[in-house]
């Protein structure tokens, strides 16, 4: 058993410049070392744009796969992100976790941001994906899956333990609504028991909208453990899964679970 570091790159992207987020965060990551994990922004190289036919990039041959690949090999570390990924003739906003040894786990984001007209421009996904990564499973989100807790509700597997450990947001969140996003990663981490994750990005986009940032680590009990605020920033902590193990235990919540009977 061992806890797992994750390093948090809450960054300042650059509207639909692939060339200059790459460069960026190379210059952002240089100091980084010693982690277990890297999670960037939502659609880190392009920023959260709907020009999907324009930036769209085939999963066979992406710019973006041979970054995350060589920057996880370097760092010793896995990466998740999204991406705007080419398949079968279809786009999709594409959640990707990408281990040091080159492995990929893939999660198209379930629901599509109808407001922005992601739902015109990206197929949503339509099943979840937890990732096992050094003894600890990892339940993948983007962004506004974050409004609906019905997709990712934690329950008891089979033998017993937790669907998943943690929950994982990357974002492009408006400062706007910036109260919702603090409120309910929280609300996903006590509801579930579990660490959730968020990563959002900073700065103002070319639409005109400004970020907040406000990226998270909440323990299973809802305690704020990383909160960023307003700037660029890479931050690193360590989780312990001997620490969740004992809350799930003193507090076992998740026995009364009805995700088997909603799952059968």
């Amino acid at each position: 058993m061992r806890n797992l570091r994750v390093t948090l790159a809450q960054v300042n992207q650059v509207w639909e410049d692939k060339a200059a987020n790459l460069h960026h965060f190379e210059q952002l990551l240089e100091p980084v070392s010693e982690t277990d994990l890297i999670v960037l922004p939502e659609l880190f190289h392009t920023a959260f744009s709907m020009n999907g036919e324009a930036l769209a990039e085939p999963m066979d041959d992406s710019q973006a796969l041979r970054w995350l690949r060589r920057m996880a090999r370097e760092k010793n570390a896995a990466f998740y992100t999204s991406f705007i990924a080419r398949d079968e003739g279809k786009l999709h906003n594409r959640g990707v976790f990408v281990e040091p040894s080159g492995t990929i786990h893939v999660y198209d984001k379930r629901k599509t941001f109808g407001l922005a007209g992601e739902n015109a421009v990206y197929t949503a996904g339509t099943t979840e994906q937890i990732v096992d990564y050094l003894g600890w499973k990892i339940n993948l989100q983007v962004c506004y899956d974050l409004r609906f807790p019905e997709n990712i509700r934690n329950g008891l597997s089979e033998d017993g333990s937790a669907r998943y450990d943690v929950l994982m947001y990357v974002a492009n969140w408006p400062e706007r609504r910036a109260s919702h996003w603090k409120a309910l990663l929280k609300a996903r981490a006590i509801e579930n028991q579990c660490f959730v994750v968020g990563v959002n990005r900073v700065g103002t986009d070319a639409l005109e909208l400004s970020y907040s940032g406000d990226s998270v680590i909440h323990s299973a009990l809802g305690e704020e453990i990383v909160q960023l605020g307003a700037n660029e920033e890479i931050h690193t902590t360590e989780l312990s899964l001997l620490d969740l193990q004992q809350v799930r235990e003193k507090l076992p919540f998740l026995s009364d679970s009805n995700y088997r009977l909603f799952n059968r």
